[in-house]
């Protein structure tokens, strides 16, 4: 299991203390978003500026200094490097992907709730994120002028949802929760809470793999009062799994609050056999329960990272024959719409007409 190095290519945190590195607050200050950090800390591997200009002006970047320090940055293909630092083929190579292809604009009754099913909605309580993901499905967020979320805006979900009888549980998402001032996100699950009907709370946050060092104690102890509370991550590849990240997942758990993984299938970063084989056994090792696989949604700017639905068939296929069914996750393709989730799984109805679909829009987009 890999430890963060405090020291990194290019001197920018050399010397910083390991109070200061342990800091989640000093991490989140310190956090690479321009492009002069961009060409230092790349340094020769940098490449053309200029397309790194012309990217970030459309999808703009953050990475942690932590997230930085598991990184071959000199490798390209590091599978870490290119789920954070933007590339070219963002904006230069797009087949046809569309900003929301789940269409959850579509199902917003009110600003940031989104409520596709009967018995659940997610909340949206934040755009800003502790790292950008490149595959991020709500890129679109990242660059449109949104109203400032604060009380009064996470009010009238909480209203909307007090309304609807009908939902059990409650997706708290973003953007990141975590990234939220933590009163403020009390606030808000209390809120939820006094709710009769709202039986189940779920915070999806990449905290333990981005920034593990946000996961505390005090956070620990201020989600478990709000149980029963289940808490989605998304590990995508092995290296992400370090003895921080592994604490921080410990220190939720040691709370009786359950953790659950959802990967994304990434081409050249997770879509082969034994990379995933190595994630999925990793978080067994950590307590951590494999839950979703989705197949890449047809995202604008990520067409580089999706990888075609038979690829992710066949080697689920051989994870099926050669693991145990605890450690693996569902693979599944997040339709737009009330149509949701489909399992995938090779030789089924279902997946085969998933596949035609998904390979229709490819071609026609």
């Amino acid at each position: 299991m890999k430890t963060a190095e405090c020291i990194l290519t290019g001197g920018l945190w050399e010397g910083v203390s390991h109070r200061d590195w342990s800091d989640w607050t000093w991490q989140s200050a310190n956090r690479i978003h321009t492009i002069p950090q961009l060409s230092k800390i790349l340094g020769k591997a940098t490449g053309n500026l200029g397309d790194y200009v012309h990217v970030i002006r459309n999808y703009p970047f953050c990475v942690t200094p932590y997230y930085l320090s598991l990184i071959n940055l000199a490798n390209e293909n590091d599978p870490l490097r290119m789920q954070c630092i933007p590339d070219a083929r963002e904006i230069h190579f797009s087949m046809g992907g569309v900003p929301d292809p789940l269409e959850e604009e579509r199902d917003m009754p009110v600003a940031g709730l989104i409520h596709r099913y009967p018995d659940r909605c997610l909340t949206i309580v934040t755009y800003t994120c502790m790292t950008y993901c490149r595959h991020c499905n709500r890129k679109r967020m990242w660059k449109s002028e949104r109203p400032p979320i604060n009380r009064r805006y996470l009010q009238t979900m909480i209203d909307y949802i007090g309304e609807k009888k009908t939902i059990r549980e409650v997706i708290v998402s973003g953007g990141d929760p975590l990234t939220m001032e933590e009163g403020h996100l009390e606030w808000f699950l209390k809120s939820l809470r006094s709710i009769p009907h709202v039986e189940v709370l779920r915070v999806g946050s990449r905290a333990p793999v981005v920034l593990p060092m946000r996961v505390t104690r005090d956070l620990c102890s201020m989600l478990r009062k709000y149980r029963p509370l289940w808490f989605n991550t998304q590990f995508n590849h092995p290296h992400e799994i370090t003895r921080e990240s592994a604490r921080a997942c410990e220190m939720l758990l040691d709370a009786g609050i359950p953790v659950s993984n959802q990967s994304v299938l990434l081409r050249r970063i997770n879509d082969e056999y034994e990379t995933m084989r190595e994630l999925l056994y990793g978080l067994q090792r950590i307590s951590v329960r494999p839950y979703y696989l989705f197949q890449c949604d047809p995202v604008e700017g990520t067409d580089h990272f999706r990888t075609d639905i038979a690829t992710g068939l066949k080697m689920m296929e051989k994870l099926w024959g050669n693991m145990p069914g605890l450690c693996m996750p569902q693979y599944v393709l997040d339709a737009p719409g009330r149509r949701g989730k489909v399992p995938l799984f090779p030789s089924s109805p279902m997946s085969c007409m998933a596949v035609g679909a998904y390979g229709s829009f490819q071609q026609t987009h």
